[in-house]
């Protein structure tokens, strides 16, 4: 054994696939993610009923919602749920279409495989598949002017048409649109739609539905610190402060002298009375003050009534001062008090106010006002909408295989309204053949219709897949805690006893 090179074989606590085994385990995950939320595409989709650890019921339609709530262990199927976040954060809509066409695309290729030709020429394949197809979308899609609020509106319906307030969508659809009108910013021919951090969702269990609206200004779950401050002030003027106005704390050497009783007291309240004398100053001057604002709070107000926010009361100024706001009120809704900042001349903030009966809707309702917002903000950045060559040698095989994965959307979408699949994707692709490229599937009746006549408009944002072919080797590095501590040697008890 001397000079020889020594040999690591791997711990076999791990479960290891590998080679042909590896890839077929991946095409499985992935196809039994897509099945799991195959049934909640297009308007006659299915509801998911999830029990989440808390206790507490996740009842949606919406793909990312829904696999974001289950665990599963397979890293494929973990990558696959990946994409679905990844999909929701870019795009925004579409998250249920990406997995569902990720997973069929993957089970296309799985005979490929069995032919014994290489995943690097089906990837290859694939991506000329991809290009081809951004082509395709960019020749047949169509410029939409986003100053036209009817095409701007039709195009979110699409968005809200499969989801649960389809019943209101006229209402969600005009809520999103204001929403993203209002934080857009176009400084220098660059445009900025920052919905995360300026269009703020306020959930208010109660009332109807229809009574959701946009603001003309700001809205924070905050009442007055003073019973005797005002509660509605006509153009107001908004001061923002990030420092406390109470007297500083003394240093930890500090000495005091006290020789009666009462003082004691009186030092022990001190601290209280300082903060009350400064509300009583500033109620006794008919100022009204919001205390602890959240930060994210204070920005929106600041970008709504043109305020700055000031970290020194004396580095305070008079531009400081925001003069943007028409009105400052205080309401009761729910079992809460809020403060409004409203009528404000040139908001770059809003608060979308949603209103429902249970907790439960309200969420459903903020998860679809989400995706009809960010295909709002899409269609800002890329206002088109979208309504061959040949490739010889082994990779048209894989080539072909993306094509026949793009049925499975009209596909589904058939199955869920209950059409016959067969004879409606005859037609379409027929349709189709002759160069009639806006006919699609109705998903209410499952039958082929021209999109133009049915207003039915996609955003031509991509809504891609990475695929995981290139995955040879799979190996779960985990090991059980028995065989942990079997590894781990005797316990000292038996050291002892050995050494004696």
């Amino acid at each position: 054994m001397n000079g020889q090179t020594p040999v690591f074989v791997m711990n076999t606590g791990p479960e290891r696939q590998s080679g042909r085994k590896a890839q077929t385990s991946n095409i499985q995950a992935a196809k039994i993610v897509a099945d799991v939320i195959r049934t909640c595409l297009g308007p006659k989709a299915m509801l998911k009923m999830i029990l989440d650890p808390m206790g507490g019921i996740l009842l949606t339609n919406d793909g990312n919602a829904i696999l974001r709530e289950i665990d599963v262990a397979h890293p494929a199927a973990k990558n696959m749920i990946d994409l679905s976040r990844t999909q929701d954060e870019e795009v925004g809509d579409g998250t249920t279409s990406v997995i569902i066409l990720a997973g069929e695309i993957l089970g296309q290729s799985l005979p490929l495989l069995e032919r014994s030709i290489h995943p690097v020429v089906i990837i290859s394949a694939f991506n000329k598949a991809l290009k081809e197809a951004l082509e395709i979308v960019n020749r047949v899609s169509i410029p939409i002017d986003t100053n036209n609020e009817q095409e701007m509106l039709a195009l979110i319906k699409t968005s809200v048409g499969t989801k649960f307030v389809v019943r209101w969508s006229d209402l969600m659809c005009k809520l999103a649109l204001q929403a993203v009108q209002t934080v857009m910013r176009d400084e220098d021919g660059i445009k900025t739609v920052d919905i995360k951090r300026y269009a703020r969702v306020e959930k208010v269990p109660g009332g109807e539905i229809e009574q959701s609206t946009v603001l003309n200004g700001v809205m924070l779950n905050k009442d007055v610190t003073h019973p005797a401050m005002r509660r509605r002030i006509a153009n107001p003027r908004v001061i923002l402060l990030d420092c406390p106005l109470e007297y500083k704390k003394g240093e930890s050497q500090t000495n005091m002298e006290l020789s009666k009783e009462e003082d004691w007291a009186a030092r022990r309240r001190s601290r209280k009375n300082s903060l009350d004398l400064a509300q009583h100053y500033l109620q006794k001057a008919g100022v009204s003050v919001l205390r602890r604002v959240r930060k994210s709070d204070n920005n929106r107000v600041a970008r709504a009534v043109g305020a700055t926010i000031v970290n020194r009361v004396e580095d305070l100024r008079e531009s400081d001062v925001g003069t943007g706001c028409g009105l400052f009120h205080v309401d009761k809704l729910g079992d809460d008090y809020f403060a409004f900042l409203t009528e404000c001349k040139n908001p770059r903030a809003c608060t979308i106010l949603l209103r429902g009966p249970s907790k439960d809707i309200l969420n459903e309702i903020d998860r679809n006002l989400a995706d009809a917002m960010s295909v709002a903000r899409n269609v800002i950045f890329n206002p088109r909408l979208h309504q061959a060559r040949t490739i010889e040698g082994v990779e048209a095989w894989a080539v072909r295989a993306v094509a026949d994965s793009m049925e499975v959307i009209p596909r589904t979408l058939i199955q869920n309204a209950g059409g016959n699949a067969i004879r409606a994707l005859t037609e379409l692709r027929a349709k189709h053949a002759v160069g009639e490229h806006t006919w699609g599937i109705n998903g209410d009746t499952g039958k082929i219709v021209d999109m133009k006549s049915y207003g039915l408009f996609e955003s031509a944002s991509v809504k891609a897949a990475r695929v995981l072919l290139r995955v040879d080797d799979v190996v779960q590095a985990r090991r059980q805690d028995k065989e942990a501590q079997g590894n781990a040697g005797p316990p000292p008890e038996e050291l002892q006893g050995m050494e004696g």
